[in-house]
């Protein structure tokens, strides 16, 4: 074999080897490729398996409490079931005595029905009462006033009397005294105190009252009027004082 064919065979060898580096270069750089990704894969896994493994142990601790809250809800629930049983008991037992009351609170209950339909009347019975009280009451005060006005009238005219009683008087002071202080029984006395009693007279009326005969009565009463201690309208036949 000679050099040129060494050569040719030394070249293909090289560009043989050549081929199977850079095949193998590129299947290593395949291989480092997977290897990376599945590294990486693998780190999210593992972060994942850490964060379920952190979930798992976060849901076992809840879970925990849970089971420990149901429990403990579970003596509550026992806790409560024995107390409506026996508040169950006593409702039953106040509900017979609630009925037992109620069926005696019956007849005070139509009693007291009673009672207040008498006092509704009774009631009745005294406003109209009031009313007729507050009338009369009025009335008592209307005539309370009319009293008092009649009784200042009636003041008012004795008053009036008696001051023309004293004018009277004064007027006619020996004719006053003259009865004030007789003790006999003077016809001139009667007939003076009978006219200053009355205010005027009548001659026939006076003769009626006088004790003495009719014609001395007149005559008396006469000479009275003409010596100005009375005065006689004989046409009227009525008797004044001057």
């Amino acid at each position: 074999m000679g050099s040129q064919e060494i050569l040719a065979l030394i070249e293909q060898f090289e560009t043989a080897y050549d081929t199977y580096w850079q095949v193998l270069q590129k299947h290593n750089e395949d291989v480092l490729s997977q290897l990376r990704e599945a590294w990486r894969y693998m780190q999210a896994e593992q972060k994942e398996e850490e964060g379920i493994k952190e979930k798992l142990s976060t849901q076992n601790s809840e879970l925990t409490e849970l089971r420990t809250k149901s429990e403990e809800l579970d003596r509550t629930m026992e806790g409560l079931k024995g107390k409506k049983d026996e508040l169950n008991s006593k409702i039953a037992e106040l509900t017979n005595t609630l009925e037992t009351s109620v069926n005696d609170l019956k007849k005070p209950a139509f009693e007291l029905t009673q009672l207040e339909e008498k006092l509704s009347a009774v009631n009745e019975k005294i406003t109209g009462k009031e009313g007729e009280k507050t009338a009369l009451d009025q009335k008592t005060v209307e005539n309370e006033n009319r009293e008092v006005e009649l009784n200042n009238t009636y003041q008012k005219k004795i008053d009036e009397l008696e001051g023309k009683i004293d004018q009277l008087r004064q007027a006619n002071f020996f004719t006053s005294f003259l009865i004030e202080n007789s003790d006999e029984e003077i016809i001139e006395v009667d007939i003076i105190a009978t006219i200053m009693d009355k205010g005027e007279a009548k001659l026939d009326d006076l003769k009626k009252l006088l004790d003495v005969p009719p014609i001395m009565a007149v005559r008396t009463i006469k000479q009275l009027a003409v010596k100005g201690i009375l005065n006689l309208d004989e046409n009227s036949g009525k008797v004044t004082l001057p």
